[in-house]
């Protein structure tokens, strides 16, 4: 009988579960409503901003048709020289030029799904530490940081080096909770080969997340203090391997069968690390930069990059890209190690706080205290750390609500951060000027209804509850919601570009829209600090503008340091006379080569590359070219060539084609003939 009930039931009971799972998840609609959001404000008019920076794009062209400009990341598809970074982001958009042929969009939306695969990967490693709601915070925070928006629709490697260390944050994760020994240990791996490819992005830049990750896994991780250090070990193993097999292959090449490596002054990817992308950025000391560092002193006594010190990424337009949450954040890593008092060594609250933390506190203090080349743009690799450890932090004081110091602890972050907020959206007076009184009072008034709440039980829930959410919604990103989608509204072009509206400050205008060079250096974002240094070239073209002013590039102009060149129809059909040889024409400096290669999809070669500094070619080396009738045309106008102990190369050249060929004056570019005609090779 009791069988025949336990049937009767049965059917029952499968139907309550099947309607279970049926039951939509929270958590995966307000994730999935999220990641649309995201992919809307990132893909949402992207070409707007046409090939963005045309110095990259023209790389992905050349990517696209050779294979070997592919590997190497070469500017052209001649391969004369690379880029003076490594390939890895070109792979992407050269593949995707490949794919869907080259135009703004194929080049940029390569760039727009790293930044949501950034969003997503960071909540789910929020989530597993603590809680979908600490995930979806994490990841809106991320999403509407104004900094990566710019960036998430832009074409610079800075896009794909969030990605790949998003992902190796979430590796650690991952093998910090592995139950086998085994599992853990592939996650490392994983996280290890991540990070190498993290450095064939951007290099050294890569490593600036390691110590978190790393001091995270010993702390948390199963297993005893040497099984912990071993597996590390495997992981760094990983990561040498997977960005070391590049920097070999380059280096063992035969190097009159490869590009010229950019950036270098002997040919060689190691001075590149180390140098011009590595110590020098912190020093200040980089051979062919385009004007000196910490030793130059500039506006206000700083170097020519604005001055150092702990205020920097607040001060001026660093402080919209990416500060908005960062007191809040560090506040919140404070709360986090604070929470996890003594409990056991593999507490996850303070795995985060060590993770996060030591990925926030390392590369803000080397950002804030970089001698070298450095842009506010930089500020992006900062945003997965401070999404991480608001919405870790927020939600574990939320849980603990009912406690003093929490509710104490909480007040503070939101009147701080509404404070804040105020002061930010202040230096840029005509962009929503209600929008700061907003912010500031409904801040404060949460704040101020947090503490309250410890005192009046009875509607201490609906108060709290209604005191978060307006603190996070308008407190906490009102002001980055509004510049993010400024932001993306925004076209923006050049090699140096920021985000948000323009800001005023004593100084007068900095950065406006797009980022336009506008200011003194340290002050306007996209400034060309310094100027550079040199006279004009053939063709009367100024090398890249005068200090602080824009550059010179524009319509039917040569370019310059900063833009790419935007040839005539008169000055394309001139030049496309001359289609057949290797290069269909050679101008000094890599954006001015950059625009005609775009407007041709012929190989233009960059002389001296990206600041016309660097020995490549040589005029023996040019001289040859053009006598084998390689070399269809050169373009006058360009970069004067050395700078702060650059190669003089790209100036001689100039001068021998100068004294060499006759001048053509084409819609107000000089041209120089130096192919005969009928020659192609």
């Amino acid at each position: 009988m009791s069988a025949v009930m336990d049937r009767s039931v049965d059917p029952d009971r499968r139907a309550t579960a099947r309607a279970a799972r049926r039951r939509p998840d929270p958590y995966r609609l307000a994730l999935g409503g999220l990641l649309l959001g995201t992919a809307v404000l990132y893909l949402w008019g992207l070409s707007a901003s046409g090939w963005a920076n045309s110095f990259y794009a023209a790389a992905a062209q050349a990517g696209s048709a050779s294979w070997k400009a592919f590997l190497f990341g070469s500017s052209d598809a001649a391969n004369a020289i690379t880029v003076d970074k490594p390939p890895a982001s070109l792979w992407a958009m050269g593949l995707s030029v490949r794919l869907f042929g080259l135009g703004p969009w194929s080049v940029l939306v390569p760039q727009a799904l790293m930044g949501v695969a950034s969003v997503a990967l960071l909540a789910a490693a929020v989530r597993r530490w603590a809680g979908p709601a600490a995930g979806l915070l994490a990841g809106l925070v991320l999403a509407l940081t104004p900094v990566a928006v710019l960036m998430f629709r832009f074409d610079n490697p800075d896009a794909l080096l969030v990605l790949l260390m998003t992902a190796a944050a979430y590796a650690v994760v991952r093998a910090v909770d592995a139950a086998a020994p085994r599992a853990s240990t592939g996650w490392v791996v994983l996280s290890g080969v991540l990070l190498g490819l993290g450095f064939l992005t951007k290099m050294l830049q890569v490593g600036l997340v390691v110590p978190g990750l790393a001091a995270a896994f010993l702390l948390a991780a199963p297993g005893s203090a040497w099984a912990r250090l071993g597996r590390l070990a495997l992981g760094g193993l990983a990561a040498v391997v997977s960005a070391g097999w590049w920097v070999v292959l380059v280096e063992l090449w035969p190097a009159d069968s490869r590009p010229y490596v950019g950036g270098s002054q002997t040919d060689s990817v190691w001075e590149l690390v180390w140098g011009y992308n590595g110590l020098g950025r912190i020093t200040g000391e980089q051979v062919g930069s385009v004007t000196g560092g910490a030793g130059t002193t500039g506006p206000g006594g700083g170097g020519m990059w604005g001055e150092t010190g702990l205020t920097r990424l607040l001060d001026g337009t660093w402080g919209g890209q990416a500060a908005w949450l960062l007191p809040a954040a560090l506040v919140l890593a404070v709360a986090l190690l604070v929470l996890a008092g003594r409990r056991p060594r593999t507490d996850r609250l303070r795995a985060a706080a060590v993770l996060w933390g030591g990925w926030l506190v390392v590369t803000a203090l080397v950002l804030s205290f970089m001698g070298g080349i450095v842009h506010e743009y930089y500020t992006v690799a900062l945003a997965p750390a401070i999404g991480a450890l608001v919405g870790t932090g927020a939600v574990a004081l939320w849980r603990r609500r009912t406690a003093w110091p929490a509710a104490v602890a909480m007040a503070v972050v939101l009147a701080t951060t509404s404070v804040w907020a105020w002061v930010l959206l202040g230096r840029s007076p005509d962009f929503l000027p209600w929008l700061r009184w907003v912010v500031l009072a409904v801040g404060l008034a949460t704040a101020a209804g947090l503490v309250l709440a410890g005192v009046l039980p009875r509607v201490r829930v609906r108060l709290v509850l209604a005191s978060l959410v307006a603190g996070t919604l308008v407190a906490g990103v009102g002001g980055p919601a509004a510049y993010a989608l400024q932001t993306a509204a925004t076209p923006h072009t050049g090699s140096i570009v920021t985000a948000g509206p323009e800001v005023v400050d004593d100084d007068g205008p900095g950065g406006g829209p797009g980022g336009a060079p506008g200011g003194a250096p340290g002050g306007a974002p996209g400034a060309a600090p310094g100027g550079v240094p040199g006279g004009a070239l053939p063709g009367g073209g100024l090398p890249g503008g005068s200090p602080g002013g824009a550059p010179q590039g524009g319509p039917g102009g040569a370019g310059s340091l900063l833009d790419a060149a935007e040839p005539s129809n008169e000055v394309l059909g001139t030049l496309l006379e001359a289609r057949g040889t290797t290069w269909l024409a050679a101008t000094v400096g890599s954006q001015s080569a950059a625009g005609y290669q775009l407007a041709t999809e012929e190989p233009v070669m960059a002389i001296g590359g990206f600041n016309g500094s660097d020995p490549s070619p040589t005029l023996a080396e040019f001289q040859a070219y053009v006598a084998a009738g390689q070399v269809g045309w050169f373009v006058g106008g360009g970069l004067s060539g050395a700078s702060n102990g650059g190669s003089d190369a790209a100036a001689e050249i100039a001068a021998w084609v100068e004294q060499t060929f006759p001048a053509t004056e084409v819609d107000g570019v000089t041209l120089y003939r130096l192919a005969p005609e009928g020659v192609t090779t």
